[in-house]
């Protein structure tokens, strides 16, 4: 495996949010772009009535995953938090202990490959 570190992380838009969201996440996107060469993708992708997000993250290993998480919460939790309701989180790769305990508050489901690859 490649020690990558990656999850989808679906979020219902609070009604009435959805321009503080959009705003917050052109925030969120350049500084983690600018600022973390471990995080390898980083994308929001929106329903078409936009009341529901998914977010696929991807990070290059735990190391850097934990970089971001150090960053976000920092940064933009509270912002974060006040625009959207989280709803699931679901874990790939290969995540060490770590990032499975800082991502358990928000109920991280953990899935273990059991074969593929990625390039």
């Amino acid at each position: 495996m490649t020690g990558h570190v990656y999850w989808i992380l679906e979020v219902d838009i609070k009604d009435g949010e959805y321009e503080k969201f959009e705003a917050l996440v052109a925030e969120i996107v350049a500084a983690t772009e600018a600022n973390e060469p471990g995080a390898l993708n980083y994308e929001y992708s929106v329903s078409e009535d936009k009341k529901s997000c998914h977010i696929l993250e991807r990070y290059e290993d735990s190391a850097a995953t934990m970089v971001h998480m150090g960053n976000f919460g920092k940064n933009f939790a509270r912002r974060f938090m006040e625009v959207l309701k989280p709803k699931s989180v679901t874990l790939y790769g290969d995540p060490s202990e770590e990032v499975v305990k800082a991502l358990a508050p928000m109920g991280v489901v953990k899935m273990t490959s059991v074969g593929g690859f990625s390039r």
